[in-house]
């Protein structure tokens, strides 16, 4: 799960870390109130969407204060598109406005999971305020990584090896520490699983800020963490993913135009693989579990036609603890509900595939049998061509 810049900027303060001074505005009206304690007489306003690559798309201004009614009346309710957000954008409903610093120098940090080494990595950066994917293509020697073993906090040496590439000051040395500590602990005690600061900055002044800030959380450990759950913002979200979460349903929307409905995340990425290879895009990853109901396999089922850009779809399920004759009843009661005018192919294995495959037969749908994956695959694209 993701948040809102103000919101992570929030939770490190809270923590002890430097952040800058501003406030969020959820309306326009609320903007004389809100901007009284900002005393800068430059200020940047921040279209609070959940994308990279504001700035860019005209979501991050630097503007005199006299101006500030007239921006902000503009930003709300504007469509910004950015390589995050797709060709279809996202509006703004909330702008953060904070004060403006005479910056001195711009670096990258960020502290994660890293799944790999079951380790927690630290990433820093002399080059801020750029992706750091583009650091490391063409400059990977001013990234470090520090990987740390999970521990009840960060050791003096851990501090020093993260911000060595940095050349701090004593006092700056000290700030850091703080930031450092904020990280690894909101990372531990609340359950992210990426803080980024990009870009960390040194004022004119020499103190150190976070000047943005970006967090995601782990979906699965949102059940312990109610503080951080009521901070999700389900505008920032697609309307489709979040009908799934209320059935219990892994779903993500693609560009493509084969629906996909399978049981197991491995076998949902071997689907989309094999549609890839005869030429096809996926239109979703669509994982109804291992022991889906017929509620859960109808709701999935209507999920995925209420994607206008599927042409076809393909249902690929592996009996285990899931039942095939389950899904099949599921499938003929979503399909029975709604006027299905896309070619349907279903490939069922394992438990109780014969009674699921009887169950489809005598429903009176249009549906192609499949023998196998590759089978099934070779079918739909050809159905759709």
């Amino acid at each position: 799960m993701n948040i809102h810049e103000h919101q992570a900027k929030k939770l490190l303060k809270e923590f002890g870390a430097p952040v800058t001074n501003g406030v969020v505005i959820l309306k326009p009206q609320d903007l004389s109130e809100k901007i009284k304690n900002l005393k800068s007489d430059k200020l940047v306003l921040k279209a609070q969407i959940h994308a990279g690559g504001r700035g860019k798309a005209g979501g991050v201004k630097l503007i005199d204060r006299s101006k500030i009614q007239e921006e902000v009346k503009n930003m709300f309710g504007k469509i910004l598109i950015t390589h995050q957000t797709g060709p279809e954008g996202k509006e703004v409903k909330r702008i953060y406005i904070q004060e403006a610093y005479d910056i001195d120098k711009e670096f990258y940090l960020s502290c994660l999971v890293d799944r790999e080494s079951s380790k927690i990595a630290f990433i820093s950066s002399t080059e801020g305020g750029v992706d750091i994917e583009t650091v490391s293509k063409k400059n990977p020697e001013k990234i470090i990584t520090t990987k740390i073993e999970l521990k009840k906090s960060l050791t003096d040496e851990d501090i020093e090896k993260v911000i060595k590439i940095f050349s701090f000051d004593n006092v700056q040395k000290k700030e850091a520490k703080n930031l450092l500590n904020a990280l690894y602990n909101i990372l531990i005690d609340k359950d992210a699983t990426l803080i980024e600061i990009n870009p960390l900055i040194i004022t004119k002044q020499k103190k150190i800020i976070c000047l943005d800030a970006k967090m995601n959380f782990d979906d699965n450990a949102l059940f312990r963490r109610p503080e951080i759950f009521k901070l999700r913002d389900l505008n920032e979200e697609e309307q489709v993913e979040t009908e799934a979460s209320k059935f219990g349903l892994a779903y993500i929307k693609l560009n493509g135009s084969i629906g996909c409905m399978v049981n197991g995340a491995g076998l949902a990425m071997a689907t989309m693989d094999i549609i890839k290879l005869y030429g096809k895009e996926p239109a979703n990853f669509l994982d109804v579990g291992g022991g889906a109901s017929k509620e859960q396999v109808s709701a999935a089922f209507k999920l995925i036609l209420s994607d206008k850009k599927v042409k076809g779809i393909l249902i690929n399920i592996f009996g285990g603890i899931m039942r095939c004759d389950v899904l099949a009843q599921g499938v003929v009661e979503a399909a029975k509900e709604i006027n299905i005018k896309v070619p349907l192919v279903v490939r069922l294995a394992g438990t109780n595939f014969e009674k699921g495959k009887e169950i489809l037969d005598k429903s009176g749908l249009k549906i192609l049998s499949a023998i196998d994956l590759n089978d099934a695959a070779k079918k739909i694209v050809d159905a759709i061509k």
